[in-house]
């Protein structure tokens, strides 16, 4: 893999890991285009590592004083402590979907038709929760059956183009909580699940002969800045707007790939 392969790789990774449009998709889609080889599933978790620390860093007041609650005299009715134990107990679900399904999430599943499948499934599930819910709920009304719902919904982002902060906003914009609340939510619960798959894949990684150290430090450093700035720019967009604009991505690139899988272009 070369420099310039994982530059734009973990750009694309930085993007689209919290933009409701799938990271991994993206990852799958771009090097097809550009006639490269497909990274892995491995390589995609393991540029993940640099997204945790761009949402551990946007998040750091938040992720402190949840810690500190739970530590705290006071954890028993402190909300941050049982936000932090929400968190925790919603991440259980995807990893052990993803350890059942492990062959499948890295081999078939990766194929363009049920990407671009999922793109549009999704993008029209995201119109209608737009269209349906009419969220009021902050982060602070959060409960242990909604953490356990969203997290729940999260396990479907094992699935190539469903968009883990996709799905999870839905889910929790589906239980009453306004977009940018859930966008926040989404992104919390995204840091033990991002930091245990990139972990899990770091060494299947080191140990790949395509894949040298340079190319996988500028993959990871530009996936933290270009997700940070994500993070930053998507709460500020959803305080104000819907979600409207990603759906329509959504549903044209899933039709653009399956028109070009139908044409034998890709």
């Amino acid at each position: 893999m070369s420099i310039l392969e994982a530059a734009v790789l973990g750009l694309l990774q930085g993007l689209t890991e919290f933009l409701p449009i799938s990271s991994t998709a993206h990852l799958r889609i771009v090097p097809a285009l550009l006639g490269w080889k497909d990274s892995g599933a491995a390589f995609t978790a393991v540029l993940q590592l640099g997204t945790l620390v761009a949402v551990a860093g946007y998040f750091l007041p938040e992720l402190l004083g949840m810690c500190k609650a739970a530590l705290g005299p006071d954890r028993k009715s402190d909300p941050r402590a049982a936000r932090l134990l929400h968190l925790l107990i919603a991440t259980l679900p995807i990893g052990i979907v993803g350890l059942a399904f492990k062959s499948h999430i890295e081999g078939p599943l990766r194929h363009l038709a049920v990407i671009a499948t999922s793109l549009i499934v999704v993008g029209l599930v995201m119109a209608l929760a737009e269209r349906f819910c009419h969220p009021t709920r902050e982060l602070d009304d959060t409960r242990m059956r909604d953490a356990l719902l969203i997290g729940l919904a999260q396990t479907l982002a094992l699935v190539p183009g469903v968009s883990r902060s996709g799905i999870t906003l839905v889910a929790a914009m589906a239980l009453g909580m306004r977009r940018d609340a859930a966008a926040r939510y989404s992104f919390l619960l995204g840091i033990p699940a991002i930091g245990a798959a990139g972990v899990l894949e770091l060494p299947t990684v080191l140990r790949a002969t395509d894949i040298g150290p340079g190319a996988l430090a500028v993959g990871l450093v530009i996936s933290t800045v270009s997700g940070y700035v994500a993070i930053s720019w998507l709460l500020k967009f959803l305080r104000t707007r819907s979600t409207l604009p990603f759906v329509i991505y959504r549903v044209a690139l899933g039709l653009l790939l399956l028109s070009g899988l139908a044409a034998g272009w890709l």
